[in-house]
């Protein structure tokens, strides 16, 4: 056996390696641990953010305009004579044909003034020939005949303003179309004026819509960059109608409370889809002159305003608001806020704060356009 001493030597060397051990992994374990921050900050010192620069180039867009539909023919029907409603031939929403009866007012008294119109006539009538044989045989003066002959046509006259009047007592369709609300019905006391119905025809529609001055110049003055005068008309569920619409006029002047001026468009409507009274939005190509464009990715929002992050000479970005007038795919047209020299964060926006100084590597704004679903020339 061994000595007592010598084991307990033993034991105490055992646990002086032991630890030795346990410090050199703590060590090692610290060691590691500082290692990996220090690689983990440096490589987050190393993000390089891609930068570019606005882009100033001609390039059209699609713009929407709220627009008013109305039927190409649309009319008031009123009642021209007092009376009673007789008849009424139609129903609302009916189709009509031109020259169709739509309704009649009693017609009784005006049928009796144009029989004592009818009398006055022939009564006229025997006057002149009684006159013309008296005065060829000398008996009355040719004066006498020129007044038998002016109460004759006097006659006539009446005679035929009381057959208008009686006219006027059916009402008939002046061009084909559809009937809208009948306020009136059967037996109503009808006045001279009153309305009876609207009448539609919506064999063609016209659009009409308000274009700003610089939009309204710049589609006057650049017609080849637009293209045609064709515009496209999204209805009210968000499907855009199957037809498109010619420009056929633009107002003669401009709104001097609003700045705007109106155009007009056709749109054919043979399966009668669209109805008068209508809104939908018009979809018009205006060309755009010298353009300021810049990607959509580039900007961020808050409240509603979008930012941009413009990195200076000293390298620190700094956020800055700009103004946004048209909006494309991945593109804005920016109109204030930004130069063409300017240099922006093209990514990173979420990341950067203001006022940070980051390292970056700057891509031509024409090769990072390539890639966006621009439309210019």
């Amino acid at each position: 056996m061994k000595p007592t001493k010598l084991v307990n030597s033993e034991k105490k060397t055992l646990k002086v390696m032991k630890n030795k051990i346990v410090m050199s992994l703590l060590l090692s374990s610290f060691l590691l641990a500082f290692s990996c921050k220090d690689k983990k900050e440096e490589k987050e010192e190393a993000v390089i953010y891609p930068t570019t620069s606005p882009v100033k180039m001609d390039t059209v867009i699609t713009k929407e305009f709220v627009s008013q539909i109305r039927s190409q023919k649309n009319i008031e029907i009123r009642a021209q004579e007092k009376g009673f409603l007789e008849k009424v031939f139609v129903d609302e929403g009916q189709h009509v044909q031109a020259g169709q009866v739509l309704f009649r007012i009693m017609p009784q008294l005006y049928q009796a003034d144009v029989m004592k119109a009818k009398a006055e006539v022939a009564q006229a009538e025997i006057e002149l020939q009684n006159s013309t044989t008296l005065a060829s045989n000398n008996v009355v003066s040719i004066n006498e005949k020129k007044m038998a002959k002016a109460k004759l046509d006097a006659a006539k006259a009446e005679l035929n303003l009381a057959q208008t009047h009686l006219s006027f007592t059916t009402i008939r369709a002046p061009f084909s179309g559809i009937i809208n609300r009948l306020p009136l019905k059967l037996g109503s006391l009808v006045d001279e004026g009153d309305l009876l119905t609207s009448l539609s025809d919506n064999g063609g529609i016209y659009a009409y819509f308000n274009v700003s001055e610089p939009e309204y110049l710049n589609y006057q003055m650049h017609s080849a960059d637009r293209g045609n005068n064709l515009v496209s008309l999204v209805m009210a569920n968000g499907e855009t109608f199957p037809d498109k619409g010619m420009i056929e006029t633009i107002e003669g002047e401009f709104d001097s409370e609003t700045g705007n001026i109106a155009f007009r468009a056709k749109f054919p409507n043979m399966k009668q889809l669209l109805r008068n009274g209508e809104t939908g939005k018009i979809q018009m190509t205006l060309p755009l002159k010298n353009a300021l464009i810049i990607p959509q990715k580039s900007t961020y929002e808050i409240q509603d305003q979008k930012y941009v992050f413009v990195v200076g000479k000293d390298g620190v970005a700094r956020s800055k608001n700009i103004k946004v007038s048209y909006e494309l795919p991945d593109i804005y047209v920016v109109s204030e806020g930004l130069n063409p020299g300017d240099k922006i964060l093209l990514e990173g926006v979420q990341k950067v704060k203001d006022d940070q100084k980051v390292e970056t590597k700057f891509q031509d704004p024409k090769k990072v356009l390539s890639t966006l679903k621009l439309q210019a020339n």
